[in-house]
């Protein structure tokens, strides 16, 4: 690993079990708990003692109306699996169905992932953090009216414009296999905010980020968009991503980056189509790092639940400055990662239909309308306040007793949440029968040392008050 990033950097890491708790519904590709897998990795890496760990605010109603419009969220916090019926128009005019279906928690979980993008973002306005992390949030296909693409609240924007409270102007770098629509949809005419999507394109969801698609009005060539093909490598990848980057820090000038990790990107996903490894999905990271802004780094998408959780530890440890090892420490879902016990995701041999002559054309092409942005019309005027603090969180319980990380994570415990497909449920009993017939070695009893480092975990969480919008772990 480069030293791209340092130890001497602020990290400030948001996660709270409410996130990891839900749940879309049986057979449904999006697995929240995937997050509490990539929490469990970080702590038992030991990746806590790098960083300030906050357990995030619940977004208010008022909070998302800065984006959403009202009779959008107020539907939101109204309807439930039990009432759902009584909501049939409004569950039609929103997009709530299928894909975007109402499940028990469902705006708490809303609340919680826009919390934790907005404290993020608090913390960077107030130079309290160099980089916050968010992996429950990233949501970037929400859009100001309905749901889209299993994102209900985008977090994205709402934390952008937290953003531009503090700076002139925010870039915004979308590396998810899906295109960032509703985060370009939402500055596609203002030229203080910059979108770059590299995605899919043709017949995949959501269908949009052509390479044409440049903003309009004052946004007219802040929208960048590179479509790509089946199969793109990591040196296909970082041969477009890197100069592209590069031109637009130079060029554009953002004082802070928002970078959205969507985790689809990667070799081998449920639903995703390209063959990065978990070290060229990080050195992505890594390198938008190194210009050393403000840097809120956000989850995405990301179905194969295993691959989710190993690269968002290693992208954090990365923007912490700590190596890690490949072979994985005992963790509460070692048997996920099974046969190999590795962190590291490799590619496969699967066909690369990125031609280069194809992606140095875009590439020019892209770079060419870059050089055409001119200086933001806006000028900056005094910060408006910071979100205000949320007068309903945790309503029906008693405030003055604080509950322990384990006693919230255990509150919802399902079989049906262990694996996120038939072939990783089957390989994950071979595992571990194999382990207990001695064909493999035996998963060490390290159950001491994992409770010593939650209560450790417990004990920062708990160190110091609420203050703005996270609650210091």
């Amino acid at each position: 690993m480069s030293n791209l990033t340092s130890n001497s950097k602020k990290v400030s890491y948001f996660y709270d079990s409410v996130i990891a708790n839900s749940y879309y519904g049986q057979g449904h590709p999006m697995k929240p708990h995937r997050i509490r897998m990539t929490h469990s990795l970080l702590v038992n890496y030991g990746l806590f003692k790098k960083m300030s760990i906050y357990r995030p605010r619940r977004a208010s109603e008022a909070d998302m109306t800065k984006f959403h419009s009202d009779d959008y969220i107020d539907f939101l916090r109204l309807v439930t699996p039990d009432n759902m019926t009584d909501y049939a128009r409004q569950l039609q005019k929103f997009n709530v169905g299928e894909d975007c279906p109402v499940f028990d928690g469902m705006f708490q979980y809303c609340q919680m992932s826009a919390g934790g993008s907005l404290g993020g973002a608090v913390k960077l306005n107030h130079g309290e953090a160099d980089i916050a992390i968010n992996w429950g949030g990233g949501l970037h296909h929400a859009k100001k009216n309905e749901a889209s693409g299993f994102c209900y609240v985008n977090d994205i924007v709402l934390a952008i414009l937290e953003l531009l409270k503090y700076h002139q102007r925010v870039l915004y770098i979308d590396i998810d296999v899906h295109h960032g629509d509703g985060v370009e949809e939402a500055f596609y005419t203002t030229d203080r905010v910059m979108t770059f999507s590299l995605h899919k394109f043709g017949d995949y969801f959501p269908g949009t980020g052509d390479v044409r698609d440049i903003g309009a009005g004052d946004g007219k060539h802040h929208a960048v968009n590179f479509p790509l093909k089946d199969g793109i490598d990591d040196a296909s990848y970082e041969s477009i991503f890197q100069p592209i980057v590069a031109a637009i820090m130079e060029t554009f000038q953002p004082g802070a980056i928002v970078l959205q990790c969507g985790a689809d990107s990667l070799s081998g996903d449920r639903l995703g189509c390209f063959n990065l490894s978990s070290k060229g999905h990080g050195k992505c990271v890594e390198y938008v790092a190194s210009f050393n802004r403000p840097l809120l780094v956000l989850g995405g998408g990301g179905y194969t639940i295993r691959n989710v959780a190993r690269a968002w530890c290693y992208e954090t440890a990365l923007l912490c400055g700590a190596n890690l090892s490949d072979e994985l420490p005992y963790n509460d879902y070692l048997e996920y990662y099974g046969p190999d016990f590795r962190l590291f995701v490799p590619p496969t041999n699967m066909e690369n239909l990125n031609a280069k002559d194809y992606l140095e054309k875009y590439k020019a092409k892209i770079l060419e309308s870059i050089r055409k942005i001119g200086k933001p019309s806006a000028a900056m005027t005094g910060a408006p306040p910071d979100p205000a603090d949320s007068d309903d969180d945790e309503e029906d319980e008693d405030p003055e007793v604080r509950k322990s990380i384990r006693v919230i994570d255990k509150r919802i415990v399902r079989n049906d949440e262990l694996s996120d497909s038939d072939e990783e449920d089957g390989r994950r009993n071979i595992a571990m029968a194999d382990a207990v017939d001695g064909d493999v070695e035996a998963v060490p009893d390290t159950t001491a040392a994992d409770n010593g480092r939650v209560a450790a975990v417990e004990a920062a969480m708990a160190e110091n008050d609420a203050e703005d919008f996270g609650m210091e772990v």
